[in-house]
């Protein structure tokens, strides 16, 4: 097996300086893994969101934000906010399907655990619900949200969290 058939995948800390390309993938996810669900005009004002860099950083760095690497270089990234919310989760096209949303989403979770959270929500996009779903998420609500003049759908979705076991 070569290295490329078998990428290495880890996770670091999302830094400031990480802005910019944090706002590449974004674009990219958005784009290319959302158009059989999503408008043209849909998703440039779902991408619109990354254009103020400045406001993307500051948003992240409130929040737990991992970055997912494949092979050492970053492929994607994903947040909680508020200790049970996944506010983001997105992966660059070229790793989708290679496991860095896996392994982004088992990290929050296990770090909401550690953290005492009984639940995690997402607000998740019609591209991306069969990823939650096989991860354990459950739907919960239909929600219409305006971004940019333009309306999108999403779903929120649940996954109860096993209690952390605390030592006797």
């Amino acid at each position: 097996m070569t290295a490329a058939a078998n990428p290495k995948l880890s996770l670091r800390p999302f830094l400031a300086a990480d802005t910019a390309l944090i706002a590449e993938i974004f674009r990219a996810s958005v784009d290319e893994l959302t158009a059989d669900d999503y408008s043209d005009a849909q998703r440039e004002a779902w991408m619109s969101a990354a254009d103020d860099e400045e406001a993307l950083g500051e948003r992240l760095s409130g929040q737990l934000t991992l970055l997912g690497l494949m092979d050492g270089s970053p492929v994607g990234f994903a947040s909680l906010k508020g200790g049970e919310d996944v506010d983001m989760l997105y992966v660059h096209p070229v790793a989708a399907g290679h496991g860095v949303g896996s392994l982004l989403i088992e990290a929050l979770e296990k770090l909401a655990v550690g953290r005492g959270a009984r639940r995690l929500t997402a607000d998740v996009s019609d591209s991306a619900q069969d990823f939650f779903k096989k991860r354990g998420f459950v739907p919960q609500q239909r929600n219409t949200v305006q971004l940019g003049g333009e309306w999108l759908a999403n779903t929120t979705m649940e996954k109860k969290l096993a209690a952390k076991e605390r030592p006797q």
